[in-house]
């Protein structure tokens, strides 16, 4: 489970996130929308502790991200909008690599890289070049990365962006494969991948959740699209004034 509470990021002037609250519950698809420059990224970064927040707080699974970071980072996987490929490298040496990263001992690496492989339909490249891999190949390989350690949460950036129709299918059966007993966040501008595969929604504008409710709620009188748009459109909403 993810509850982040009242988040805000500053850049000086700018605020990037505004009091931003929601939570995220165990074997819940949790959609996280918004238009660009709505503070998106920037919170999912926060929340996996790749970036610091002036204030507010996040735990996972009961655990703090600023008191209990290492802990956090354990139970988080974490997929950027680029993966953090490194094109020299083959599949197999950096799966390898990034468990040594996160801990793994020499002992269980072997038996995760290979639960990381076949989870993720990569056993036909394991020896090829990272470099070498088409798109769809590499977000596979991205998605392999943030599950090695057996995450409980995981945390997609646009998983499918720039992939052709058949890879965005695979990677939508694949992410809801890996729900279940794991929490996922999935940030993406494709609100049709949102109606496939997740069970809420939170809408975020100008830095502040305008909306968090279920999709069979949103969606009963209205379909996505047009929820969207009311809620981006004029102002954000003070915090607290979204659920009203």
């Amino acid at each position: 489970m993810i509850e982040v509470r009242n988040l805000t990021k500053r850049y000086g002037d700018l605020v990037a996130v505004d009091q931003v609250s929601f939570t995220a519950h165990k074997g819940e698809i949790v959609g996280f929308l918004g238009p660009n420059g709505a503070g998106k990224t920037t919170t999912m970064r926060i929340i996996t502790g790749f970036l610091p927040a002036t204030s507010g707080t996040v735990t996972v699974e009961g655990f703090d991200i600023f008191d209990d970071s290492h802990e956090v980072r354990k139970r988080i996987g974490y997929l950027p909008e680029n993966p953090p490929l490194y094109s020299d490298m083959t599949v197999t040496s950096y799966l390898e690599f990034v468990g040594r990263i996160k801990g793994l001992s020499r002992a269980a690496l072997p038996d995760a890289v290979d639960r990381a492989v076949q989870r993720c339909g990569l056993t036909e490249v394991t020896r090829r070049v990272l470099g070498h891999l088409s798109k769809g190949f590499r977000q596979r390989v991205g998605l392999a990365q943030a599950l090695i350690h057996e995450p409980g949460v995981l945390v997609l950036d646009e998983p499918t962006i720039g992939l052709d129709p058949r890879q965005i299918r695979e990677i939508r059966s694949l992410v809801k494969e890996l729900a279940g007993e794991r929490t996922v966040i999935l940030s993406t501008h494709i609100l049709q991948e949102v109606m496939q595969i997740c069970q809420k929604v939170v809408i975020i504008n100008e830095g502040r959740v305008v909306v968090e409710d279920q999709i069979e709620n949103l969606t009963r009188e209205m379909p996505l699209e047009e929820v969207f748009m009311r809620f981006i459109s004029g102002p954000a909403a003070a915090p607290g004034e979204a659920s009203a």
